[in-house]
């Protein structure tokens, strides 16, 4: 008997030295848009590493657990520059890495999901929210840790609706992706019981307003822009472009708190979330770099993490193995929001909490209390399966 626990140990001693010898390689590629988008406030601008900083830290921390199981996790990072082809850039990555993580827009991403279909890349789409993507264009091969417009209006719509403020004065900007999130703003208020008492548009006319005379110009438009509404009991903005949502708050006519695109704000991820051993990765994140975590590092960090689990869970870096875990019915990852994350199997959406924020502090996390499901609390957010238009090819 001694002699056979022997040999076992000894069996295993080999393995485990052959394991740190000769590690299993998982790529993990990361595809994104060169530059960044100015925003409202300097003290929000975006930095050049959002997102894939998110991937990085998920990276280290495959890696700590990969260890033990003879894998190695490796990042490569691409970004597409104006007028070059998505398409071409994610090919390029595909050649090493089995798994994409995207920031891409809608259009952008599902060229590149058709034309990596037949090689078997897995992609994750980190950045996009478009509930197109989850619908009508839903793809088998993208898995979607960003949250939809629909996720992030019914958060918010649940806690309005749990504060008694159902009156809504609903304002929307001229832009595209401003009516989507209205349309989803509009759903919302249908679902859970609000009115939307009167909609106004307010209509990018280009100009700066950082000028010497930016603060009185705002301070005499804003409250002329919002007055003589009917009675509400919170102002909603659908402000996706930055034009002028962050200047709602305390400039409107009538004193009354200002919800979505500005004010209180449904995000995926924020700065100020310290619930649930979140602080820990939130310092650790600091600490790599200098900077406070965003909802995109941690729509990455997430996807990263998910290959992380399923790999370990499959002992597997095979992406075939991989995929088909994370669409199963056993799989789930933790992620610092109070619950273990699952996938919804009919459009690869990613199940999450979303967080109420105000720019300080986490103000609430929906779903809400005494907003049931027969299958999860997660899924009166955004659309569910009876609603769902996904056939996944």
């Amino acid at each position: 008997m001694i002699r056979w626990l022997v040999g076992l140990i000894g069996l295993g001693l080999a393995a485990t030295s052959a394991s740190a010898a000769d590690p299993v390689m998982i790529g993990v590629g990361y595809l994104g848009i060169a530059g960044t988008r100015s925003t409202l406030s300097l003290v929000e601008q975006p930095t050049e590493n959002d997102g894939v900083a998110g991937a990085r830290l998920a990276i280290e921390d495959n890696n700590t657990t990969g260890k033990l199981l003879g894998q190695r996790f490796a990042l490569e990072e691409r970004r597409i520059r104006e007028g070059e082809d998505p398409v071409q850039a994610a090919t390029a990555l595909a050649e090493k890495n089995g798994f994409i993580i995207a920031d891409l827009p809608a259009d952008a991403l599902l060229k590149v999901s058709d034309a990596l279909r037949d090689r078997g890349t897995l992609l994750f789409n980190a950045g996009a929210i478009d509930e197109r993507l989850r619908e009508a264009d839903c793809r088998a091969n993208v898995i979607h840790t960003a949250p939809t417009r629909a996720m992030l209006a019914d958060a918010l719509g649940q806690y309005l609706v749990w504060k008694q403020w159902k009156r809504w004065l609903l304002v929307v900007g001229s832009h595209d992706e401003d009516k989507l999130f209205a349309d989803a703003l509009r759903r919302t208020a249908t679902r859970f019981g609000a009115k939307i008492v009167q909609e106004r548009t307010f209509e990018d006319a280009g100009g700066a307003r950082r000028t010497d005379s930016g603060v009185t110009l705002i301070q005499r438009q804003m409250p002329v822009f919002t007055q003589q509404a009917p009675a509400y009991d919170v102002l909603v903005a659908a402000d996706e472009s930055e034009v002028f949502g962050a200047y709602l708050p305390y400039r409107t006519w009538d004193p009354r708190p200002v919800a979505g695109s500005a004010g209180l704000v449904p995000r995926s991820w924020d700065a100020a979330q310290d619930q649930w051993g979140a602080i820990q990765m939130q310092n650790r994140f600091i600490k790599l770099n200098s900077r406070r975590m965003t909802a995109l590092d941690m729509q990455a960090w997430t996807a990263v993490r998910m290959i992380g689990e399923a790999t370990s869970r499959t002992n597997s870096g095979d992406v075939k193995k991989v995929a088909d875990f994370i669409k199963g019915p056993d799989f789930s990852v933790a992620a610092f929001k109070g619950t273990r994350l699952t996938l919804r199997d009919w459009n690869l959406q990613l199940r999450q909490p979303i967080l109420l924020v105000d720019g300080r502090m986490v103000v609430s996390v929906s779903p809400q209390e005494g907003f049931l499901h027969q299958v999860s609390e997660l899924d009166t957010l955004g659309y569910d399966r009876p609603e769902s238009k996904c056939k996944l090819k």
